[in-house]
């Protein structure tokens, strides 16, 4: 078999590294995803000792992560927080590619946000690198099992998160400050208005009316007119609960 650059897979490994044993049925099958040669020796070896755990893939790089869980069948991802330095959409496209697979995140330093962005991507357990060999394992076989591997201050963390999420979507302190202008422009996407005809209103150029929307967006973290009504609805920037139905649906029209 010919050899790719850059991917350490099982069958490529040196002679004198110790080998998993072939796996049996049902057995947990796992890609080690490392930057580090010494330490993906060194957690293979204790997969070895397990009849029930089984190394598949090795990969030194995102890319050849990749690679891997195209090639090979696997269960769980044990993935070094260092490769995910400066990436934003990498563990969505990872569960893009292989939507059965269980990623566990190794950091060497965790931190409230990063911890609580991890779990809101989908992983589902993150671990230190001094992990103990037997906690390694169990949380493994947790994690294969359907579980979600969490300790006590990530769980107040994510806790906290959804708390603090919760209670800016209430407080009208949190809410964006719009200009008298995008408050107008408002007005009229709710109204059904198109931008000819908001421009036309405004005493302005569609061009305008676009580069103002295109703000109010961003401000709102909406995307289209219609979150834009909807938005407003839920906000409630449109008071009247009739004109709030009637607005969705003109935009929706539209």
């Amino acid at each position: 078999m010919q050899r790719q650059p850059n991917m350490d897979f099982l069958e490529d490994s040196p002679e004198d590294e110790v080998l998993d044993s072939p796996a049996k049925p049902g057995a947990i099958r796992i890609i080690l995803a490392d930057s580090q040669a010494i330490y993906r020796v060194g957690i293979r070896k204790i997969f070895a000792l397990e009849d029930d755990l089984r190394v598949v893939a090795q990969a030194d790089s995102l890319d050849n992560l990749r690679s891997a869980i195209e090639r090979y069948p696997t269960d769980i991802v044990l993935l070094e927080g260092g490769l995910l330095t400066g990436t934003a959409n990498v563990i969505p496209e990872l569960m893009r590619m292989a939507p059965d697979v269980k990623l566990i995140v190794q950091a060497a330093s965790t931190d409230e946000s990063h911890t609580v962005e991890l779990y809101r991507r989908g992983v589902r357990g993150i671990i230190s690198r001094s992990i103990s060999p037997d906690l390694l394992v169990r949380c493994v076989r947790r994690i294969a099992a359907g579980e979600t591997w969490i300790d006590n201050q990530s769980v107040n963390w994510v806790i906290e998160a959804y708390r603090s999420q919760a209670a800016a979507l209430v407080s009208p302190r949190n809410q964006p400050r719009l200009s008298p202008k995008e408050m107008a422009i408002i007005t009229c996407i709710t109204q059904g208005k198109r931008n000819k005809e908001i421009a036309f209103q405004l005493g302005t150029t569609e061009q305008v009316v676009k580069n103002y929307l295109r703000k109010i967006y961003d401000k709102l973290g909406v995307s289209d007119r219609l979150e834009l009504a909807l938005y407003c609805l839920h906000n409630k920037i449109i008071h009247n609960e009739v004109e709030e139905e009637v607005s969705a649906q003109k935009v929706a029209g539209n």
